[in-house]
């Protein structure tokens, strides 16, 4: 009877020494679908871009967006280097940034062979680096009239027209200046409403949305379904300033039609490289509870 008491304590006491032990751990990072895009570790890659997505990839994204597209190359690669590149460092080609202002906020003044042009080469060199996002990041940032966002919403559809021809999706990505009223009409809702959401999504970066006043969580209730990616920023590493509140965001992310989160990082703190503040971001993502292994309903 002794024995069998003196074994169950034994047993008792390493079972809690155990639980002591997995308690001091750190959280399990769990595999979760999260894009990074490039212009995070713009300088890294400068210098020796396979390293850098090598290093990437082994952090644990799973997909890139680029931000060097020009005259049909990425990063001074041709579409099919770039895609193989990528590929090499164990992630998928998403989603590309790029942009072609209009030479005229008047419709008759504009260059349109030039423009279409411009656009059919680039379709064609995103298409053969596969991917399925061409996402426009800039547009003017002086507009006074509603006359002329229209414009813009025009020239959007038709691009997303040009990207649905050839099975890309096309898709403007937001900063703060779109948030200014227009007569009376606040421009990014604007947009919103008068480009076709069969040829046009949104990426919304959830930080400019809140450095502007707003809440990305009301327009996600306002406009569900638009804004098939996301992008997650902070001041510097993503989760750390405790500014957005990212909890609420996520609760309500998949009412507007999110399809891809993708991390960006402008900014590092003192004393971190730009691949250590990366990474402190994905570990924020990867152990955040309220962020889901994935929001795409097809493979990646």
């Amino acid at each position: 009877m002794k024995t069998s008491k003196i074994l169950c304590s034994l047993l008792l006491l390493i079972a809690m020494l155990y639980s002591c032990q997995q308690a001091g751990k750190a959280p399990k990072v769990e595999k979760k679908d999260i894009g990074i895009q490039l212009y995070s570790v713009r300088d890294d890659i400068k210098k020796d871009f396979s390293g850098t997505v090598k290093a990437l990839g082994d952090m644990g994204f799973t997909t890139v967006e680029a931000a060097g597209y020009k005259d049909g190359m990425f990063y001074g690669m041709t579409p099919e280097k770039y895609k193989e590149a990528i590929e090499a460092a164990g992630m998928k080609v998403l989603s590309s940034h790029t942009a072609k202002l209009l030479n005229s906020t008047n419709p008759d003044s504009v260059n349109w062979n030039e423009v279409w042009n411009w656009w059919d080469q680039c379709i064609a060199a995103h298409k053969a680096a596969g991917m399925k996002y061409i996402i426009v990041s800039w547009m003017p940032t002086d507009l006074k009239t509603l006359a002329q966002v229209q414009m813009y919403c025009d020239y959007y559809n038709k691009i997303g027209e040009k990207c649905k021809a050839q099975g890309l999706r096309f898709g403007y990505h937001n900063h703060d200046f779109e948030f200014v009223k227009i007569e009376d009409k606040m421009m990014f809702d604007y947009m919103i409403e008068h480009t076709n959401p069969d040829l046009v999504t949104f990426q919304m970066d959830a930080f400019m949305v809140d450095e502007a006043g707003y809440s990305p969580v009301d327009y996600i209730e306002k406009y569900p379904g638009r804004f098939e990616l996301f992008h997650i920023k902070d001041l510097r590493e993503i989760g750390q300033s405790g500014m957005i509140g990212y909890d609420a965001i996520f609760r309500n992310i998949e009412r507007s039609g999110v399809k891809h989160i993708i991390a960006e990082v402008e900014g590092y703190s003192p004393g971190l490289t730009p691949l250590e503040s990366v990474k402190l971001s994905l570990d924020y993502l990867l152990t955040a509870p309220f962020v889901k292994e994935s929001y795409d309903t097809e493979s990646i």
